[in-house]
Order: structure tokens, then sequence, then C-alpha cells
């Protein structure tokens, strides 16, 4: 029988022999330090590498009724195109998106950030590459990249694979705090634009590039790019902007939603209370080429790029109609989607109606 626990025997089995590379995760780190670092507002306590981040939040103190608020989100499927093209460095804008964005609408700044890699295999360059990217984001919304993990999984995922998932914690006095109980009727609704796909809808994507045959190296004369290159197209991080907004114009804006998963009707509708229906109008807005090319390279109906995709709307508000003007003036490229009304029951059995999504009894939508 061989003697497995002397590591001069060839038949030892060792932590590296199955697969994990120890070494591999140091460099790792080492890489990504710097990037990391950069991210550090001033309340960040201890450097890199500690067993849990520490924040200062001595600030709270300041607060009446501080309330903290936190949100989880990973990428979802589009980590498939970063690893077909082996490019890593922009998954990262499009997790701390996807986090950051969710805690700003309701009118809290995010102050810390962790992130969670798993991967088959443990690239160094590969790793670094996609927290450089985490932490580039996390500097443009003003928060604290604090801690992370990278984890091998030999046997459950392949040499080249990974998956990212992030999670957020930020702050907002209450009485400051945006949401369904500070909208009425006759709100404005504005419209941000998305920088395209964002991170949502992938399954559909790649669905349709597959029966279609093409290939992410294709160049598509509507995009001006390849395929690949305008898939891989980052998440547009808006909460610099948003909280720059909040102090600009104080109590203009009523409630925030960020347009994700299930489409802008499905998302605006859980920012409002009962009673009251968002109604937008199409005619608005130009939907971005990628919408248009994929959904008719795939013969997607219009009901289902619409509760699946942004088409170019990532972010609505709902502000105080005497304040829209001054709301739009601070934000470039913001627009009149359309407003609040009463909901009378009237809309209720018309195409594009919207109740109860996300599993949040509130308002309605409407896409006209």
């Amino acid at each position: 029988m061989a003697e497995t626990g002397n590591p001069g025997d060839q038949s030892a089995t060792t932590y590296a022999a199955a697969g994990v590379d120890v070494d591999a995760g140091d460099r790792a780190v080492e890489l990504m330090k710097s990037a990391v670092a950069a991210t550090h507002t001033p309340g960040v306590v201890g450097a890199t590498g500690g067993f849990a981040g520490m924040f200062d939040v001595s600030m709270l103190k300041d607060y009446e009724r501080p309330l903290l608020a936190t949100s989880t989100d990973g990428v979802g499927t589009k980590v498939a195109i970063a690893q077909a093209l082996d490019i890593h460095d922009t998954i990262g804008w499009d997790l701390v998106g996807m986090v950051v964005d969710d805690i700003v609408v309701v009118g809290a700044k995010p102050l810390i950030m962790t992130d969670y890699i798993a991967c088959g295999h443990v690239v160094p360059e590969r790793i670094a590459a996609i927290v450089r990217g985490i932490a580039e984001a996390c500097a443009s919304a003003g928060v604290a990249l604090v801690g992370g993990e990278t984890a091998e999984h030999p046997g459950l995922l392949a040499a080249d694979e990974y998956d990212v998932a992030g999670a957020a914690t930020g702050v907002v006095e209450a009485s400051r705090a945006l949401g369904p109980e500070r909208v009425a009727a006759g709100d404005v609704l504005l419209g941000l634009p998305s920088s395209g796909l964002h991170s949502n809808g992938f399954s559909l994507v790649r669905r349709i590039i597959a029966d279609a045959g093409w290939r992410l190296e294709r160049e598509v004369t509507e995009f001006g790019r390849t395929l690949g290159e305008e898939l891989l197209a980052p998440t547009r991080v808006y909460a610099g902007e948003l909280l720059e907004l909040l102090e600009r114009v104080p109590g203009a804006v009523h409630a925030m939603s960020h347009v994700t998963g299930g489409g802008l009707s499905a998302n605006v509708a859980r920012v409002l209370p009962a009673g009251l229906i968002a109604v937008m109008e199409r005619s608005t807005w130009d939907v971005p080429v990628v919408f248009d090319v994929l959904g008719d390279l795939g013969h997607v109906p219009r009901e289902d790029r619409e509760r699946t995709w942004n088409l170019g709307v990532g972010m609505v508000l709902a502000v105080d109609a005497a304040q829209a003007d001054a709301v739009l003036a601070a934000v470039p490229g913001a627009w009149r989607l359309g407003e609040v009304a009463a909901d009378d029951g009237s809309l209720a059995q018309a195409p594009g109606y919207v109740s109860g999504a996300k599993g949040v009894q509130g308002g309605a939508a409407i896409l006209r």
C-alpha cells in the first residue's frame, strides 16, 4: 500500500495534485492589491488580505435615523461571453452595476463592497483583470472594495470557467429614503439611457446567436464592431451621478427603478404604490440597434423583448413634476419617458400592462 502521507513519495496526494494552486491564488492577490487599494476611502480600516474588511462608520453618529441598505447579485451568463473572448477586465463593471445601483435607488450612498470569484483554475492574470474591473467601477461609484474571495473548484468548474458575485452595503437617512410612499399621481417619469444589454437576458442572447450560427468574432455592420465586442459592452454604473443629483436637486426625486431582469415595466411597477400606474410611451426614445438586431435574428416577439431586456432604458426616475426640468438639466441624456397616474383599471386588459411584478403587490406599469 502506498504511503500517501510522505511528501516525497510519487504517490502522495497533495492539494496541488487535487487541482488547487495556493501559490497561484497568492500571486493573484499581489496583482490586484493596487487596484483594490485605489478604492479605499478614508473609512477603510486595515489592509488587503485580512479575514474581514473593516470600515469606520463613525459618521453614522451624525444621522438621526440611519438605515443600512444592502444588495447582492452576480453577472449571470454574460461571463460565458467574457470567457469565450478571453477578455475579463469589463465583467467587473457589470457586477458593480448590478449590485451598487440596486442600493442607490433607495437614496442610499454605497459604502463598501465585497466580491466572490469561483473558478476551475486560478490564472492570476485573469483573476486580477476581473478584480481590476470591479475596483475601477467601485471607484466610479465612490464605494470601497474592502474584501473578497477567490475559490478554486477543480472538477466542479472547467479550468477556464468562472462565476462572479458581489455584495454591497450603504446608508441613507430615514427621512431621505426614496420609495413608493413618496410617489404621487402627476409625477414625471424620466428615463436614463443604458449602455447596451447590461447584464440581463444573456441566456436568450446566447441561444439566439447559437441557433443562428453567429460567431463572436463576426463583424456586424449595424454595430460597427464585432458581435462579441457589442455583447461585452460593460454595464453603465449610475450610482455616482445619481447621488450627485440627489444633492443638487434635493427632494425632486421620489423613487428610482433600476431596469434589470424582467424588463422596463416590471421593474418600474415595483417602485409604485398600489393604486398608481406608470404610463410610459415607446415613442419617447429610440431602441438601440443591438436589441433590434438580436430580436429580429431570433424572431423574438416584442412582448418577450420588453420583459427580458432593458431596450435602452437603464434607470427610471419618478420626479416631482415641478422639478422635472431641473432634473433633466442635471442628468445628461435623460428624457421624459412618461408619467404616473391614478390606476382606475381601464388599462388592465391592454397589451403591455404589468402589475404585481417581482412579488411586490404595489402599483402597475404599461408601455404603449
